[in-house]
C-alpha cells in the first residue's frame, strides 16, 4: 500500500501539501488538491487511523460495550448507535462483557489506547463506571450509559420508561380480572430490573392487593432463568393466573415451562413480556409485552456524543424515552380453571381424556 511520501512523489506537491489535504489542517489550492486526491485514489491509500489518532488525540472511533450478544434486544440498539456514527463519519467498534464486570473492565482499559472519540456503555452485573468513566472524561472522551446505569451515575444517559412500562402492563393484567400475580424480575442490582419490579408493586399497591414475598422471583435476563422459576411459582397455592416476565427472554423460558407443566397460555395462565422483540410475534400464543424502543436508545446516545464532539459542553443529559403496551394472544381474562393447583389440574384433565370404560 502506498504512503503519504508516495502520494506526494505522484501529484507532484509536498509532503505538507498530502498532509493537509488528507487532514483537513489548512486550506489548500483547488488544483494541488484535485491533484492529491486523484493520487490517493490511484494508489489505493488508507489512512491510518491511529496516527491520525495519535496527532489529533482522538480517533473517530466509538466504542460500544454491550453486556451480551446473544440477546435479541441488542442488535437493534447497536444498529442504532452504528447508523447516527456511521452518518457523522465516526466508525463503532463493539465489545461484548457476557454481563461479567471483571472483562467489561477489561474492555474499558483497552479501549483507552484506540483513542476513541467517544464510549457507550450498557454496564454489566455490578457496574460501577465512575473511576473509569471519570479517566475517560478528563482525556475529552465523552461517555453515555444506556439502557441500566452504573451506581452513583451522574453523566450522560438514555433509558426507557421501565417503571411506568411495567406499571402500565401490570394494570393490564389487573383490569382483565386477574387478581393473584406474579413476576420474574432480571438481577435486582440492575437498574432496568428494580425500575420494572417497582412499577410492578406500584400497580398491585394501587389496586391494595398483597404481594406475598415467593411471588416474586429473581433471575438473570435468559430463557433458562425464566423457566426454573416458573417452575417455582407453578407450586404456589395459589397458583398465579397471569406473570409478568422481566424481559422477552424470561417470557420465553415461562412459555416452555407452561408447555412441559401441561398448561395452557393464557386459558391456565398469562403471560406480559418486556421488549417486544420481533420474535413476540412468532410465538405460540404470540407474546404480549411492552416495547421499548432500543433503536432509539442507540440513536439518542451517538447522538450525544457527536453533539459533545462539536462543543455541546452543557449539563448531563438524561433521555428516558416512553414505551408502550402490545398487547396479543399470550393475556386473556382469567377463565374458572385459572388458579387451580396443577397437581389437581392435570388429575381433571387426564380423567377428561380418558375413555369411558363399559361393563358387561
Amino acid at each position: 500500500m502506498a504512503n503519504m511520501i508516495e502520494i506526494a512523489k505522484m501529484a507532484r506537491v509536498s509532503l505538507g501539501t498530502v498532509s493537509h489535504v488528507l487532514n483537513d489542517s489548512a486550506r489548500v489550492r483547488e488544483p494541488l488538491r484535485r491533484r492529491v486526491l486523484e493520487a490517493v485514489q490511484a494508489a489505493g491509500y488508507q489512512p491510518s487511523q491511529l496516527a491520525r489518532g495519535l496527532r489529533r488525540d482522538k480517533t473517530n472511533m466509538i466504542g460500544m460495550i454491550i453486556p451480551d450478544i446473544t440477546n435479541p434486544f441488542f442488535p437493534a440498539v447497536v444498529r442504532g448507535a452504528e447508523d447516527v456514527a456511521f452518518s457523522n463519519g465516526y466508525r463503532l467498534i463493539l465489545c461484548n462483557t457476557d454481563n461479567d464486570h471483571s472483562k467489561e473492565l477489561v474492555h474499558l482499559n483497552q479501549l483507552r489506547t484506540y483513542l476513541p472519540m467517544g464510549l457507550i456503555v450498557i454496564p454489566s452485573k455490578f457496574s460501577d463506571l465512575t473511576t473509569q468513566a471519570e479517566s475517560y472524561r478528563k482525556a475529552g472522551t465523552g461517555v453515555v450509559c444506556i439502557d441500566r446505569l452504573p451506581r452513583n451515575w451522574s453523566g450522560d444517559s438514555v433509558t426507557a420508561d421501565n417503571e411506568e412500562g411495567a406499571y402500565n402492563a401490570t394494570r393490564c393484567l389487573l383490569q382483565l380480572g386477574h387478581k393473584h400475580l406474579a413476576t420474574i424480575t432480571g438481577p435486582l442490582h440492575l437498574t432496568n430490573a428494580q425500575d420494572r419490579l417497582d412499577g410492578f408493586k406500584r400497580a398491585l399497591r394501587q389496586a391494595k392487593l398483597h404481594l406475598a414475598p415467593e411471588y416474586v422471583q429473581e433471575t438473570t435476563f435468559d430463557k433458562q432463568g425464566g423457566y426454573s422459576k416458573t417452575m417455582i411459582l407453578l407450586r404456589l397455592i395459589p397458583r398465579p393466573t397471569a406473570i409478568f416476565a422481566g424481559n422477552d427472554m424470561i417470557a420465553l423460558g415461562t412459555l416452555l415451562a407452561l408447555r412441559e407443566a401441561g398448561l395452557r397460555c393464557p386459558e391456565d395462565i398469562s403471560i406480559m413480556g418486556f421488549d417486544d422483540l420481533d420474535l413476540a410475534e412468532m410465538t405460540n400464543p404470540s407474546l404480549s409485552s411492552v416495547y421499548q424502543p432500543g433503536y432509539q436508545l442507540g440513536t439518542n446516545a451517538a447522538q450525544i456524543l457527536v453533539d459533545r464532539v462539536q462543543g455541546d459542553a452543557g449539563p448531563a443529559k438524561h433521555i428516558v424515552l416512553e414505551t408502550s403496551l402490545k398487547l396479543r394472544h399470550s393475556v386473556a381474562r382469567p377463565s374458572k380453571q385459572s388458579g387451580t393447583p396443577l397437581a389437581i389440574l392435570k388429575t381433571r384433565r387426564k380423567a377428561k381424556a380418558s375413555p369411558a370404560k363399559i361393563n358387561t
